[in-house]
């Protein structure tokens, strides 16, 4: 009987804690013990199932398909948006509402953020974030040359500006091309102080959002000019391409696709991303699935912000 008494005193505890919402402090005094047994009672509750802690996920949410993510990818968060159909538009939407979200609430004071300019779900991010209240971003960083064919060019630099206005810091473009004629002409653009003064602050992000594309170029890197021709794309494709991050390619198993195309690319490279504290990688749709999968085995991406039908076809 005596155990019996004792989980009984405990779960009378439990109660007025749980159910009652009586601080400790106020156990303690009524009970005239103190609020150390309370505590200890409290945690005895836990151990012995008399409280259980059940965590009811809310419709819209898909916890099961961000868990399986977490853990078949090792990511430290996964976040899968709800969207009415599978496609492009609809989905880029809503990943931008659910990044700009969580981008508002993790970014901490004085981050170095860098910012993949390019993406057009990126830009769907930008286009949801509050202007916060306190300054808190040091420098947003342009991570790929954003120089290119003038109707669309503005999309790279406004990305970063509009991002660096809204979390208080310090735009640091890179007024170059993404992609050069030449490695020779690589040289000259990189000889820039400007240019190596943006550069030089890659090795200090601490957070890097990224979108990943499939080997052929979105509409908007197609019209920008910043693109590869078709006999370089099929030479991508012979080297087993699957995917880009920033002009980066890699294979279907995460691993590097090293080219001379490599060497004509201005922006962050993959060991930069790898060193990066925090990457933030957007992207979804039928289109990019084989994409993100290899870019999740490259072991740099640590949030994936994704939709309910892209998570299902990773975790299948």
């Amino acid at each position: 009987m005596g155990r019996l008494n004792e989980l009984r005193l405990i779960a009378r505890i439990a109660q007025m804690y749980h159910i009652e919402g009586k601080r400790q402090a106020e156990i303690a005094e009524l009970m005239h013990m103190s609020q150390a047994t309370v505590s200890r009672m409290l945690k005895r509750a836990e151990q012995e199932d008399i409280v259980r802690t059940t965590v009811i996920p809310p419709a819209g949410t898909f916890a099961e398909l961000e868990t399986a993510l977490r853990e078949r990818y090792r990511l430290t968060e996964a976040i899968v948006v709800d969207c009415s159909e599978d496609r492009d538009g609809a989905i880029m939407a809503r990943i931008g509402e659910a990044a700009a979200h969580f981008l508002e609430v993790t970014l901490q004071q004085d981050e170095i953020v860098g910012v993949s300019s390019w993406s057009q779900t990126i830009l769907r991010m930008v286009d949801n974030i509050h202007p916060l209240k306190n300054a808190k971003a040091k420098y947003i960083v342009q991570i790929l040359g954003g120089m290119g064919d003038a109707s669309v060019q503005t999309h790279a630099t406004q990305l970063t500006a509009r991002l660096a206005r809204l979390t208080g810091g310090e735009p640091r473009l890179l007024l170059v091309q993404g992609i050069t004629s030449s490695r020779e002409a690589k040289l000259v653009m990189l000889a820039d102080p400007v240019v190596r003064e943006t550069m030089d602050l890659f090795g200090r992000l601490s957070l890097a959002i990224v979108g990943i594309g499939a080997v052929e170029p979105s509409e908007l890197l197609a019209r920008s000019g910043n693109t590869f021709s078709r006999q370089e794309m099929a030479m991508l494709h012979e080297a087993g391409a699957v995917g880009e991050i920033s002009y980066r390619f890699y294979d279907q198993d995460g691993r590097p696709v090293e080219t001379p195309l490599n060497d004509r690319v201005i922006g962050l490279s993959l060991e930069e991303l790898r060193k990066t504290a925090r990457v933030m990688a957007l992207a979804g749709g039928e289109s990019k699935t084989q994409a993100i999968a290899g870019a999740l085995k490259l072991g740099v991406i640590d949030v994936l912000v994704t939709d309910k039908f892209t998570a299902a076809r990773l975790t299948a």
